[in-house]
């Protein structure tokens, strides 16, 4: 770490933990007037897969863990890291150790102290092929040494490149060199678990009843498929400077009636329908929030060996990419800010260039005249294909448009299913489908949070594509001081292999009500934590 960065995330510490107290009525830096009642309500599209930081697998439930749990580093309104549990760290000379400085007054709600054995037990938890994480692969991502082995069962997860020096230092051994290996520690698979309350309870450890937490909130109630609650954590080491007393996430699976629930005042915050972006912006030009997100919406097709031979003929696959009009999808169909998207990893990116790749250069006339072309080359006339994606009238509105402009161009027969959150992700995972939906946003700041899912290890390429030069080049990049070469020539293979197709790069799209203050627009990772928000008086 340079001494810069070293002296900034000291000072903030210093500030949370020295801050002013909650003036009563009034914000103490603002001097704004805050509402009565701090509960902050907000709508999630399907029911989370788990709170279990080692087992958590999707956005909404990373967004509850964020706040039921703290790692070392938090991150600030821009994506900045800030203090966490870990005040600090330095690096050796090359880089490949990691030492974390911890504080000294992080409690779980039980009043234990929080450790660096806490992170060993944890990341050795994820490692462990005995939890059967869908994460465990970001051990290997985040270079940990010894992880690679450790996953595959050859050797105990003792030997993970991980330990407690003392209470509160934490020394974390890479294989190479990561210089941004800070930044993978935000990522909620990373955090504490707490080992007593984990071997008490098993799977039951994270329900209201047994949790042990170290972040801003508590789990005080859970409902599954409709209602999740996290009150304020008396034992957290900022809560004096906590505003919000509750937070409450409703599952509402459809779009139309979140925003009707919105509208009636249930709601603080819920999603823009598809397409209503620009009358909502009329309508309601205090409350519509539209930015970029460090996110991409794409299909995948299924590879593996079992899977349908058509799709196995890489021209098919480029033909389907290639009468993709995007610009409908974004203009026409979502009409929230999107961009059309022909690389996976988005501009968004920090340090990133997104590189012209050949269709990408391409007027969508010349697309579609290609496109034909290629089908006809593999012969796959009148070819059947069933797309799958789950509940949403988005993701519905965006099936129906892409299979009308195949069947339109291509003559191709395309069947549409939709599947609930969990069948969803149990489909993909087990590679019972054609062609699916997927969507990504980075679990951190650089491109290799995309990239890495197309590497032929990676726990979420659920097309089981695999190239030994895409491996080889995301490898190299990992110790590379300029990575930018590597990144381009991986999205060159892709678009030319196209194992995914890259359909558009998301926009934030909030209906917000005004009263709500602090959501962190300017972090495109979206890592918000309630802790920061806070509601004024009306």
């Amino acid at each position: 770490m340079n001494p810069t960065m070293k002296a900034a995330l000291f000072a903030s510490a210093v500030a949370f933990a020295s801050g002013p107290l909650l003036a009563a009525g009034t914000h103490p830096v603002t001097g704004e007037a805050l509402a009565d009642e701090q509960v902050f309500t907000y709508r999630v599209l399907d029911e989370h897969t788990s709170v279990d930081p080692q087992l958590v697998e999707d956005v909404s439930g990373s967004e509850i863990v964020r706040d039921l749990f703290e790692g070392l580093y938090n991150q600030d309104a821009q994506g900045n890291l800030v203090p966490g549990v870990a005040l600090s760290h330095t690096t050796n000379d090359d880089k490949t150790v990691y030492t974390f400085t911890l504080r000294d007054n992080a409690k779980w709600s039980d009043g234990k102290a929080v450790t660096a054995g806490d992170f060993v037990y944890a990341w050795r938890r994820l490692a462990d092929p005995n939890t059967a994480s869908a994460y465990q692969w970001y051990m290997e991502v985040m270079g940990i040494k010894n992880a690679g082995p450790v996953m595959a069962g050859e050797m105990d997860p003792s030997e993970l490149g991980v330990k407690a020096i003392d209470d509160t230092t934490l020394e974390v051994t890479l294989e190479n060199s990561l210089p941004y290996f800070a930044l993978t520690t935000t990522h909620t698979s990373t955090f504490p678990s707490p080992s007593w309350a984990v071997e008490a309870h098993g799977a039951d450890w994270i329900k209201p009843e047994n949790i042990v937490v170290n972040g801003a909130y508590t789990l005080t109630e859970h409902v599954p498929n409709e209602r999740l609650v996290r009150e304020r954590n008396p034992m957290y080491w900022d809560n004096a400077d906590t505003i919000l007393e509750k937070v409450v996430a409703l599952v509402i699976n459809d779009d139309s009636v979140a925003l009707t629930r919105y509208m009636a005042g249930e709601l603080d915050r819920t999603e823009i329908p598809s397409g209503q972006y620009p009358q909502l912006k009329e309508s309601h030009p205090d409350e519509t929030v539209v930015f970029p997100r460090l996110c991409s919406y794409y299909y995948m097709f299924n590879l593996r060996d079992d899977g349908p031979e058509a799709l196995k003929d890489k021209r098919v696959r480029q033909a389907l990419s290639y009468a993709i009009d995007r610009d409908i999808i974004v203009d026409n169909v979502l009409q929230g800010g999107q961009t059309a998207a022909y690389t996976f990893t988005p501009g968004a990116t920090a340090n990133f260039t997104v590189p012209a790749v050949d269709y990408s250069t391409m007027s969508q006339a010349d697309r579609d005249a290609k496109a034909m072309e290629l089908m006809a080359e593999a012969g796959a006339d009148n070819l059947d294909v069933t797309l799958v994606y789950n509940t949403s009238e988005g993701h519905k509105k965006i099936a129906i448009a892409v299979s009308q402009m195949w069947k339109q161009k291509l003559g191709v027969n395309v069947t549409l299913e939709n599947q609930e959150w969990k069948t969803f992700l149990d489909t993909r995972g087990q590679g019972t489908y054609e062609v699916a939906r997927g969507g990504w946003c980075g679990d951190y700041n650089e491109a290799s949070t995309f990239l890495d899912l197309v590497q032929s290890g990676s726990g979420y390429n659920d097309s089981k594509y695999a190239s030994e030069q895409v491996d080889a080049l995301l490898a190299a990049a990992k110790t590379s001081d300029n990575p930018q070469p590597n990144y381009t020539r991986v999205e060159e293979i892709i678009a030319d292999d196209m194992p995914i197709i890259p359909i558009y790069h998301y926009a934030g799209n909030y209906m917000i009500k005004p009263d709500l203050k602090e959501w962190p627009i300017q972090n495109v990772e979206q890592n918000w934590y309630s802790k920061d928000l806070y509601k004024v008086a009306k």
